[in-house]
């Protein structure tokens, strides 16, 4: 019978077989630089030393989120969240208090007026408008604007409702 000082725990066995077949294994660094012979690198760890940049170095922030939404098709979400977040720094306060943005698909805006004429209003701003956001947003984001009237009543219910225009007035 063994005595218990020559017993070797199984994990420390484990893990020493699982280094030698990693040392058998081939191994790849992960940096994609210049070619280095395999002798060389046998020899000693890779060293990164120089002033070049190299895949440890720390990456700017914006950079990585700007992969991260492209990679996970976000950017349309982003375009809508940048566009209806700052809508009144966007087109005015002024103009705000009087239209809201309807519905956003990118690259059309539709936009709902409180009033006709101010319907009529945002119509005759419209480059204007897609000038303002193309300079605020930093890109194109949005190629036209639907503008869209008030609410206004419905005339069509109802069991003696007659077919045809209704009234004509506008109510705004």
């Amino acid at each position: 019978m063994s005595s218990p000082e020559h017993l070797v725990p199984v994990a420390s066995l484990e893990a020493l077989d699982r280094i030698r077949r990693m040392a058998d294994s081939e191994f790849r660094p992960l940096h994609r630089g210049p070619r280095r012979s395999l002798a060389g690198m046998r020899r000693a760890e890779i060293a990164y030393t120089s002033a070049r940049p190299d895949p440890r170095d720390p990456q700017p922030l914006d950079a990585s989120l700007k992969s991260l939404v492209k990679n996970q098709g976000w950017t349309n979400n982003l375009d809508v969240g940048a566009v209806l977040g700052r809508w009144d720094e966007l087109v005015g306060k002024n103009v705000a208090a009087h239209c809201t943005p309807e519905k956003f698909d990118p690259p059309v805006l539709v936009i709902r007026a409180s009033s006709t004429t101010w319907a009529t209003q945002l119509t005759i701003l419209r480059t204007q408008l897609l000038d303002r956001f193309e300079r605020e947003l930093g890109r194109r984001i949005i190629d036209d604007i639907e503008i869209i009237g008030p609410v206004q009543r419905s005339w069509k219910h109802g069991r003696r409702s007659v077919k045809g225009r209704g009234p004509r007035d506008t109510y705004g």
